[in-house]
């Protein structure tokens, strides 16, 4: 990163010296100890420090305000944070009473006095590996998402789940020891789980993505030929930006071999774009919820020119087990659209401090043999086909009901971007006041293109019944993202929210008037 590396020997020496300094600060077995900075070679090597020293650690986006980073703090009872000097603005604002002990990367003149270790301090702290015994079924970290309702949530894993996991997928993709793996999520989301885990599984070389490089498509293919990428992993977004943006006919991509992709749906027409570019690397969509990690993939075949549907999510890893059902948990066979459940033993342990959601979100049921097998309800609606596969087909809460329709949100946005000029479709449903809901839509258009609202109106109209077509269609520069780079579908509501008020606040006046 930026110049700087670190082999996997000296890895272990530096996190045995931070987990020995967090057992020396009172970390405990058990404990959870946050991550509160922009992902660098000593925060991953902290990573690892947490787990020897028998707790789980809890990355904590480092752009986030001081009200959400106090509010998973105080969730998960942290009281240690590996961070930085850049965060002591924000470290400055939180209770006193969160009874935080540990600052480890700040100073003593960043205002913490006692409670600080620098890493000066960590650079002679002992090299031995710290005597903490951890078992596979303790917690090893928990990443806490927004959800559909804004509220953080944390989804807790062991160390059994993240292994699980990292088998599973450093053996589908064939990771080698010269492979060289790009860390382009930030660590508190879940796709980072398969570039740190899976690549020192297979002892590959783990290449962190400056956030300088990260946001511009261009210095990151840059990257990615100065670096001898051979292995790249980023949400779709972030790969649609660099098909587009990212001077690709000027880099010498030849290294790559795989490219992995998932967390949200990626356009059939920019896969194939890519994969045009690209033409000796293989493409991989990798799928699976947090809860889950991952549990199916696909090697992506030659997409047909006339394709507009998005692809499969493919074969579930080897050892996982999935059922489809329908509303009542009856298993529906091929062909029929039910929610998929999986078991695997990349299973979370649960939600952090939420033991009945945790419960709702399982199935339990007895196998032939008399064990228990435990499935997590996924919320995503497939169809499994004749070979096994399965074709996903949307979130069973992206399904809505408009006034005795049922409209699948998804379906709008694939309908949106298939227009030439549309580069990114947001497809989300507010309440109408009355009951029910009603569909509005964000898209972005490409470079130098052009089009206008009525005509990507008409466009949709075209492909989809009446009942389903957005009340308020926008062209904007950009849509709102969360830190994991999705599109923050949740403050897209909140503004429509917003401005619904607004406008009846108008009415009322010129009523009054």
């Amino acid at each position: 990163m930026a110049g700087n590396n670190l082999s996997y020997g000296a890895l272990v020496e530096r996190s045995n010296q931070i987990a020995n300094v967090l057992v020396d600060r009172g970390v405990q077995r058990g404990d959870r100890v946050g991550l509160y900075a922009h992902k660098s070679i000593d925060v991953v090597a902290g990573l690892h420090a947490i787990m020897k020293a028998g707790a789980g650690y809890v990355p904590i986006n480092p752009d986030a305000p001081a009200a959400y980073v106090e509010h998973i703090v105080r969730d998960c009872g942290i009281k240690h944070l590996v961070t930085g000097s850049s965060r002591r603005g924000v470290l400055a604002k939180l209770s006193d009473d969160l009874d935080v002990q540990t600052y480890l990367g700040l100073g003593p003149d960043d205002g913490f006095a006692e409670r600080t270790v620098t890493w000066d301090e960590v650079a002679s702290a002992s090299t031995d590996e710290p005597t903490v015994e951890v078992g596979e079924t303790d917690l090893a970290y928990i990443i806490f998402t927004s959800g559909s309702t804004g509220v953080p949530k944390g989804i807790a894993h062991s160390h059994r789940s993240a292994l699980a996991y990292s088998q599973a997928s450093s053996t589908a993709f064939g990771f080698r020891p010269d492979d060289r793996i790009t860390s382009h999520a930030p660590l508190n989301f879940d796709l980072s789980t398969l570039e740190l885990f899976a690549g020192a599984l297979a002892g590959s070389a783990v290449v962190m993505i400056p956030e300088s490089h990260a946001r511009l498509p261009a210095s990151f293919s840059q990257l990615l030929q100065d670096e001898r990428v051979t292995i790249v992993n980023a949400v779709p977004f972030a790969l649609v930006q660099l098909l587009h943006r990212g001077a690709l006919d000027e880099r010498d991509l030849s290294a790559i071999r795989w490219v992995l992709f998932g967390g949200e749906v990626y356009p059939t027409r920019d896969i194939r774009g890519l994969m045009d570019a690209l033409p000796n690397a293989k493409f991989g969509n990798v799928y699976g919820p947090a809860e889950v990690n991952g549990c199916t993939y696909l090697v992506v075949p030659e997409i047909p020119p006339d394709q507009t549907e998005p692809i499969s999510i493919g074969w579930l890893y080897p050892g996982m087990d999935a059922v489809v059902v329908d509303s009542e948990d009856n298993e529906v066979g091929p062909g029929v659209v039910g929610e998929m459940l999986v078991c695997s033993d990349a299973h979370m342990i649960g939600y952090w401090n939420q033991p009945a959601l945790t419960e709702s979100s399982r199935l339990r049921r007895t196998g032939e043999d008399g064990s228990e097998k435990v499935f997590y309800r996924t919320g995503d609606l497939v169809e499994r086909q004749a070979d096994g596969s399965f074709r996903l087909l949307g979130r069973r809460d992206r399904q809505v009901q408009m006034r005795g329709h049922r409209v699948e949100l998804d379906e709008v946005e694939t309908a949106l971007i298939s227009h030439a000029a549309v580069e990114q479709a947001v497809v989300y449903a507010v309440p109408d006041g009355d009951g029910s809901v009603q569909i509005e839509a964000v898209v972005t258009l490409f470079d130098r293109a052009e089009a206008e609202e009525r005509e990507l109106s008409l466009h949709v109209a075209a492909l989809l019944p009446k009942y389903a077509l957005p009340r308020r269609l926008t062209i904007e520069p950009s849509v709102p993202r969360t830190s994991t780079g999705k599109a923050d579908r949740v403050k897209l509501i909140e503004l429509a929210r917003q401005r619904a008020e607004a406008l009846n606040t108008d009415l009322q006046g010129i009523s009054h008037d």
